[in-house]
């Protein structure tokens, strides 16, 4: 599924503090050319603008090739056969000022939210000495673009576990994303995206590319707020998920109805339910990013959290690379789209159903 490759990952991503975290695993300094995309501090909005949103959407106009007479045609077809193009009026393309490439295609009503201003220039007039951007991408060949923003330091909980809070802007040229701002924690034991306070509503504001969305730039600028509670609603929550004991028999309850078999008569379909099963109750076990919370309601969710992560199966590629490439493209995309918090919400649902009977 990945459309990225090692080379992108080193020219379209820009990943920060490295002097605390240390290098992404996908850096190749032979790749980077005469600047690296790794920065030992924070990122300069600057070299955001500069790298990766040193562009503009710009919207094109649709044809569509109607077959004609050699009185009407405007040209052949491949067939030799005349046709016409016919410009539709409520239809137009979206690509980028310096290529000449389709991201999406929209009705008339779409409206455009720039990189530069609905991502960077609202993230910018929240950073400080304590925010700073920590990473920001593009993917989906430009279609897709990311800014986050978090604290350099590690926070640890008295339970043990060591996060990042963060917040996330994106948006999207292809239809895939509203412009979404949200809240997200990074797990430093193991580099996975967490959401925050899964339960609770107005943790995510999103502004879909209407008509009306040009007059809501300043909820934008609102939501950006939130990320200041990040560190203290995540730690209340891993303090409550922790005391909830998890018993064996529970803990297998949950990953049977996290992995049901989708046809009990198909022997693959029971073997793959199976080894899907098997690959978690190893983490859960045995995963130094995973054991220290065995036999906790965080634990489970860790566990399943990590497996989506860094475990889950069906990526193409011939190579190892590859693979990872992919990895990484899917991991970004599911945080960004929202797929790893309704993941979490999903645990957190089944959990609760298994531990009230």
């Amino acid at each position: 599924m990945s459309r990225e490759t090692m080379l992108h990952l080193n020219t379209n991503t820009l990943i920060g503090f490295t002097d605390k975290r240390g290098n992404a695993w996908h850096y190749r300094a032979v790749l980077q050319g005469d600047e690296s995309n790794h920065y030992p501090g924070a990122i300069p909005v600057a070299d955001v603008k500069r790298r990766l949103l040193n562009w503009q959407a710009v919207p094109r106009r649709v044809a569509i090739e109607f077959p004609a007479t050699f009185e009407t045609m405007t040209h052949l077809n491949d067939a030799g056969e005349p046709v016409r193009w016919a410009v539709q009026a409520d239809r137009q393309a979206i690509s980028p000022s310096n290529r000449d490439v389709v991201m999406g295609l929209f009705k008339d009503g779409y409206k455009i939210h720039q990189y530069d201003a609905w991502l960077l220039d609202n993230v910018a007039t929240i950073l400080d000495d304590d925010l700073s951007i920590s990473s920001a991408g593009l993917l989906r060949d430009g279609a897709l673009a990311w800014v986050e923003v978090s604290v350099p330091d590690t926070f640890t909980t008295p339970e043990g576990v060591a996060f990042r809070p963060n917040l996330l802007a994106a948006t999207s040229f292809d239809g895939s994303l509203a412009t979404t701002i949200k809240r997200t924690v990074q797990a430093t034991v193991c580099d996975n995206t967490l959401a925050v306070a899964q339960r609770e509503k107005g943790q995510t504001v999103k502004i879909r590319h209407s008509s009306n969305s040009l007059g809501r730039i300043a909820d934008v600028r609102e939501a950006l707020a939130i990320v200041h509670s990040t560190a203290d609603d995540f730690a209340a929550e891993v303090a409550q998920l922790t005391q909830q004991a998890v018993s064996p028999l529970q803990f297998k309850q949950v990953i049977d109805l996290v992995f049901p078999v989708s046809d009990p008569e198909s022997k693959r379909a029971v073997t793959n339910a199976q080894n899907k099963i098997d690959q978690v109750t190893h983490l859960y076990h045995f995963d130094p990013r995973c054991q220290d919370w065995t036999g906790t309601a965080f634990g489970v969710l860790q566990t399943l959290n990590t497996w989506r992560h860094h475990e889950q199966g069906g990526l193409s590629g011939s190579t190892s690379a590859e693979k990872r490439a992919a990895r990484a493209e899917r991991n970004a995309y599911r945080a960004i789209t929202g797929e790893t918090q309704t993941a979490d919400a999903n645990v957190v649902a089944i959990l609760d159903r298994v531990l009230t009977g």
